[in-house]
């Protein structure tokens, strides 16, 4: 017998509380980070992790089922990028492959920013990403999109308009510099978060900036209890990239960097 699904939720009310051990995890990882947030930004954070464990027993947003690893494993690695953005006073960005909203939410809530446009292909997904900046209270600087950062760089409204770009476990690395390059302004910023071996990553990546006109990489060690292993790659732009760039998926295949 077929049985009718329960809605999912769309306000964090209507969710289940998280536990003590959420909390403590998120702030021993804070302290860390030396981040004191806001009680709105703290609002905002707690609200996403509890949709998202809600809407995940329905829609494949993370592999991570358990509070307190959401705390470590998703708040809190986006925030490890906090500090980089806040130097370069960026408080717009375009977040591609959003996914379950990680880094894209936090860091809009953290910022605080002004605009953060977050990218997410699969329809339902975005849903979810639309309903969360709802429910936050961050709906009037979040907002998502079903496209692909290929298409948003044909729009002379994005292309080449933007100060930052950020990816979390998206793709690799020259990959997603020939997709956030062209979205940038000149000297603006992909922040990559990365982990493991990257010698090969960053030789290709090398080769692609120089392609999309130039940059500088940067790396930066995460000191955090239980994310050391991660790091993040900051790669700046300097150039204009060619109106070839970002290739077609097909394309990247055949002629990967």
């Amino acid at each position: 017998m077929d049985r009718t699904r329960e809605p999912l939720p769309t306000h964090v009310q209507d969710t289940p509380a998280l536990p003590d051990t959420y909390a403590v995890t998120l702030d021993r990882a804070l302290a860390e980070l030396g981040l004191k947030l806001q009680p709105v930004a703290r609002a905002a954070i707690d609200g996403h992790v509890r949709l998202l464990l809600a809407w995940t027993t329905a829609i494949n947003l993370t592999a991570i089922r358990d509070p307190a690893a959401v705390a470590l494993g998703h708040v809190a690695d986006s925030l490890t990028a906090i500090a980089a953005v806040r130097e370069r006073t960026i408080d717009r960005f375009v977040d591609l492959g959003s996914g379950g909203g990680y880094p894209g939410l936090p860091l809009a809530a953290v910022l605080p920013a002004r605009r953060a446009l977050l990218l997410e292909p699969i329809a339902k997904k975005s849903r979810f990403l639309s309903v969360a900046a709802e429910a936050t209270g961050l709906a009037g600087t979040v907002e998502a999109a079903t496209v692909r950062a290929e298409a948003l760089a044909a729009d002379d409204r994005h292309r080449g308009r933007w100060p930052a770009v950020t990816a979390r476990a998206v793709t690799s690395l020259p990959e997603l510099i020939e997709l956030a390059f062209p979205l940038l302004a000149r000297d603006g910023v992909l922040v990559a978060w990365k982990r493991g071996e990257l010698d090969e990553e960053l030789a290709a990546a090398r080769r692609a900036m120089t392609a999309m006109g130039g940059g500088e990489l940067a790396i930066r060690p995460v000191t955090v209890t239980g994310l050391t292993d991660h790091r993040l790659v900051l790669a700046t732009a300097s150039g204009r990239v060619p109106d070839q760039y970002p290739r077609d998926p097909a394309a990247r295949r055949r002629r990967p960097w």
